[in-house]
Formats: structure tokens, sequence, C-alpha cells
């Protein structure tokens, strides 16, 4: 099969998944237009290039780079055997996002492997991100910087979340998110990268969250997530995951990886309480988080 063939590239530049095709160094050969439009990298950036040359540099769960450990291409090309993995890109505006990937060996005409095609899905639930963004929008509710719920409309969430606990029993829990030292971040490398990284973390709160999850920008470095129906220890383990995915994301300033952390404090409403009550709450395990030396969680 001839890939370079003008037909199969027609054929292979309108999937609607994301593909690229490797030689045996995981360079890059081909990169079709949804892994353009997933990535937001364009195939000029990216042919011949390395994955984990500041492009997608995959991680895991824990956010542990898979482009150098662990490496799920590698092992297809060494042992020839396809593999699928849910793991996560990292996005040209410096957020990650869920993907499930597909990799099979590329083979020539004597069935000697000659390279790698990944065919990568994106699993975050961009639809209804994107109808949310524009209900928002009619309802002069977006912030309009990060593209978020801004801080009326959580309010008036937090009201109909609590609303829902009290009368039919339907748990949330709030997580508070806070940049860790975004004020060195604004003076040593200004307010434009600032606001670079305040879109690369919510995008990649936004991109990994459940279709019934909210999350927005409360002002300023902070942002308030609110997770339905999770009990304390399921939403730490969200809460962590969302932590190490942020560490693992960067913006590219002057050719150099520009990482940023943050603090959370998450717990759980009680039907019993005020939304004061519960939001200082969460207030206040944010700024344990901090005191306890910063991108951590801490519940209660």
């Amino acid at each position: 099969m001839d890939f370079t063939s003008h037909t199969y590239k027609e054929i292979l530049n309108n999937l609607h998944d994301g593909l690229y095709l490797t030689d045996l160094q995981r360079r890059i050969t081909f990169w079709n237009r949804a892994a353009e439009r997933i990535t937001g990298f364009s195939a000029e950036e990216v042919l011949g290039s390395g994955c984990a040359e500041n492009i997608l540099c995959h991680v895991d769960a824990e956010g542990s780079n898979l482009c150098e450990n662990h490496c799920p291409l590698a092992q297809t090309l060494n042992n020839a055997e396809p593999c699928k993995e849910e793991v996560y890109l990292h996005h040209k505006q410096g957020h990650r996002i869920p993907v499930s990937v597909r990799i099979t060996p590329l083979l020539d005409q004597n069935n000697k492997i000659i390279g790698g095609i990944e065919l990568f899905t994106d699993i975050s639930d961009r639809e209804a991100t994107e109808l949310r963004i524009k209900e928002l929008e009619e309802l002069s509710q977006l912030d309009h910087l990060t593209r978020m719920a801004n801080r009326a409309y959580l309010d008036k969430e937090l009201n109909v979340r609590m609303e829902e606990l009290r009368r039919m029993g339907i748990p949330f829990g709030v997580l508070f998110i806070d940049i860790d030292h975004f004020k060195q971040v604004n003076d040593n490398f200004g307010h434009a990268v600032g606001d670079d990284l305040l879109k690369l973390v919510g995008n990649t709160l936004t991109a990994n969250a459940r279709p019934f999850d909210l999350f927005g920008r409360w002002g300023g470095e902070e942002f308030i997530g609110l997770i339905r129906n999770i009990n304390l220890n399921n939403l730490e383990f969200f809460a962590n995951r969302l932590r190490k995915l942020i560490n693992s994301a960067f913006l590219l300033h002057d050719g150099r990886p520009l990482h940023v952390t943050v603090s959370i404090g998450a717990t759980i409403a009680d039907a019993a309480e005020e939304i004061d009550s519960l939001l200082q709450r969460a207030d206040t395990l944010l700024y344990q988080s901090k005191a306890n030396g910063r991108n951590q969680v801490c519940t209660g």
C-alpha cells in the first residue's frame, strides 16, 4: 500500500480521527487534517519531527511522559503487535486532551516493519463543551478570556446543585483550584503569557471533565469545579488526576516549555449547610494545600 499516493492521502485526510505515520526512528512522515484539528499543530510544523519534541508528548493519567518511557509506538515497532491506549496529548495551546490511540505497525510489501501508524480519537466531550459555551455567551455568563463559565453562572449553578442535593439526594463535590505562584509568572513573563497559562489550565480542566460536571473561572487565577454524583475518595482521585495533567501541560516560551502547578481544595457538599460555608471549607482546604507546599490536593 503506497501511503504517499494522492488517492491514499485524500482518504487519510478525510478521516474523522487524527492519524499520523512514522518511520522506524518515530519521526513523523504524514499528518492528516484531523490531526491538525485535534492538536492545533499543522503538518508543516510536525513533519520530520519526533512526537516527543514538544509536539504530542503523550502522558498517562499519572502525568508520566510516555514518549520517553513506555512509549506504545516504540513497543509496537519492537514487537509488531498492535496496541490500544487511552492517553493525554499536548495541544499546541498547551493544555492536555484525552485521546484513545490505536497503533499498528506499518509494513512494506515483504511484511517488514518500516514504521508505525497511530490513529487517535478525541474522547473529551467537545460537542457538549461547545454547546455550553454558546449558551453561556447568550446568557452573558461566559468568562471571555478562558471561555469558561464565569462567577455569576457558577453562583447560580451552586444553588441548583444544592437544591438537587436537598430535594433528591444527588451528591456533589466542589474543587477550589488556584494556580501556584501566578504573580511570579506575570512578573517574570508578562501578562500575555499569564493569560495564555490561564487558558491552558482552563482548557485542561474543561477537556477532562465529565459531561455533567462544570468548571468555571472564579476570578484571577482561581477556578471552581462542581462535580456531580461523587464521593470524597473519588473526588480526591479526580482532583489529583487533573492536578497531574496540568503539571504535565506546558506552553512554549522562547523555545522552552513553561509549566505551572495548581493547589486544590476538595470537599463534598452537606445538605444541611449554606453555600457560603461550603465554599469557605473548600477555600480553607485550598490554602492548606498551599501551606503544605503547593501542587497538591487537600480534602475534608
